[in-house]
């Protein structure tokens, strides 16, 4: 095995480094940051026979060039309809436009940018990604920097025991619940009792659209203001992924990856877990629309959901994922007669 060097080029920003997440350190004021796109971050690695946990690259709309040094290494791209561009020195220039996995060579370089939807992709590599460990894990908190660490132009990368693995390049299969649908499901509460009933009334009617006001924190929406009853703030309590918090101007954020650990504003609702992946694909501008379950309806999609996300990763994370893998590992002519 050798180690190959990654040198970032270019890089917008909101790009750091991250593996599954930190958990089990709320209680200590910690949130457990990890990848926006839960999804997609796993599958970019299993497409390399990495763990589903490993540290790979997130890749805001900002995008991301590297050049490869010293050795070869396969690397994964997956997350929203990015263009991937593979530029080398013996082979013509490569696009794609689908969720891939290809190798570098010294010289080649790499470039990830916003195709037609999504607002984030993971770049993973065959071997282990050197990074920063905080509280046991490589994910950036992109608040503080803790972690990982937001790329910055000049920034190398160094990939221990990099692997070549032509068996694994190829396209990924991108299931259809990765996309946005701008369907929302939540489970109402745990403050609802605290809005107006046409505050209510208005989260399930009308769609919101997502603003500028974007970042792994969070995303404000644009629409009807829901207006509280009786109370502006509650004791802080424990927040999660999901909940859709309103401050004192009537605007809903929907909470994500990097959300505080406590609040204080009224929660109106909760995105329920199986929707919150594909709802961080937005691109502001996007519109949204919420769809009220109750608390059961959501416990049996959720139980879905991971069934369904399971199979789909053992079939990523399988040498033969695609006809052109199955092909490579077939003796084709033992029983053709010859």
């Amino acid at each position: 095995m050798s180690t190959s060097r990654l040198l970032v080029s270019a890089v917008g920003p909101l790009v750091s480094l991250q593996d599954a997440g930190r958990f089990g350190k709320l209680r200590f004021g910690v949130t457990d940051a990890g990848p926006m796109d839960r999804l997609a971050h796993a599958a970019a690695n299993l497409a390399l026979g990495n763990p589903a946990s490993a540290t790979a690259i997130e890749v805001s709309m900002g995008g991301i060039t590297l050049d490869c040094h010293d050795a070869a290494v396969t690397v994964a791209v997956a997350g929203g309809g990015f263009t991937v561009q593979h530029t080398g020195r013996t082979h013509a220039d490569r696009t794609h436009d689908e969720w891939t996995a290809l190798t570098l060579r010294p010289g080649d370089r790499l470039a990830v940018r916003p195709g037609a939807w999504g607002s984030w992709a993971y770049v993973a590599m065959a071997g282990e990604l050197g990074a920063a460990t905080w509280l046991g894990s490589t994910s950036t908190h992109s608040a503080s920097g803790f972690g990982g660490g937001i790329l910055t132009s000049g920034h190398q990368l160094d990939i221990v025991d990099a692997r070549a693995a032509p068996d694994r390049e190829g396209e990924i299969p991108l299931p259809d619940f990765a996309r946005p649908t701008g369907d929302l499901r939540v489970v109402m509460g745990p403050q609802d009792q605290h809005f107006v009933d046409d505050a209510t009334a208005a989260l399930l009617s009308t769609p919101y659209a997502l603003t500028a006001a974007y970042d792994r924190m969070g995303v404000r929406l644009d629409g009807p203001a829901l207006e509280l009853r009786d109370v502006l703030s509650i004791p802080s309590e424990p927040i999660i992924r999901g909940s859709v918090q309103v401050a004192g101007d009537g605007v809903p954020t929907v909470l994500l990856a990097d959300h505080q650990t406590t609040g204080g504003y009224p929660k109106i609702a909760t995105v329920i877990s199986a929707d919150i992946d594909a709802f961080a694909q937005h691109r502001p501008g996007d519109t949204v629309s919420f769809e009220s379950i109750d608390a059961a309806t959501a416990v049996g999609i959720a139980r879905a959901a991971a069934v369904r996300v399971q199979d789909y990763l053992t079939t990523v994370a399988s040498e033969g994922r695609t006809l052109t893998h199955r092909l490579r590992s077939s003796n084709l002519i033992s029983d053709a007669g010859i």
